[in-house]
């Protein structure tokens, strides 16, 4: 596992996670490295709409459909900074590029195209990410904290938050009612 690269994965919680900022949660990392690892959960949905989220920082959102989606909470780390995982990954001022269909944007020039509708095709606004420090991430999948499976954009992208834990599941072959609180090693 010492060369190990999660990105462009998903992290699905396994049903013994004790942290309550990822129990049930579906993570997908969009970078790691030797530094750590970065990620974006992507089932948890706020109860704030972008409509609200967006005139907090002075835009207006002419789109009826995009005001009404969640904000989501993104993971633990800097909950009152703002981080859009998007598809494509366009040419925006502060992007990390997952992979040549993803980036994950920082930048606000990315909401006020977003705002007008000439922003990406898909996005989710988080708040918030996840992070771990160097071999951080490598030391939880070695205790069964996670699963890992490469991701698929339609699981983040084309599926109800509700959904994508179990569909993230069934791309491992892994029934999610088949799942044990207890670890165990071969």
């Amino acid at each position: 596992m010492k060369d190990a690269n999660f990105t462009n994965h998903f992290l699905i919680a396994m049903p013994n996670m004790t942290d309550p900022n990822f129990a049930g949660a579906l993570t997908y990392i969009c970078d790691h490295n030797p530094d750590g690892a970065l990620g974006v959960v992507v089932n948890r949905p706020t109860k704030m709409f972008l409509d609200t989220l967006f005139e907090q920082i002075g835009i207006k959102v002419e789109n009826e459909a995009l005001a009404k989606q969640p904000a989501y909470f993104g993971g633990p780390v800097q909950v009152e900074r703002g981080f859009v995982l998007h598809q494509p990954v366009g040419n925006w001022n502060s992007t990390l590029p997952v992979n040549d269909r993803i980036g994950l944007t920082t930048s606000k020039d990315i909401l006020e195209a977003t705002g007008h509708g000439e922003g990406p095709e898909q996005i989710i606004v988080a708040l918030g990410y996840a992070g771990w420090g160097p071999g951080q991430l490598e030391a939880e999948i070695k205790q069964n904290a996670w699963l890992s499976v490469s991701a698929d954009p339609a699981v983040i992208f084309g599926l109800p938050p509700q959904e994508r834990l179990a569909a993230a599941m069934l791309l491992l072959g892994v029934d999610p009612a088949m799942l044990s609180e207890e670890a165990g090693h071969a």
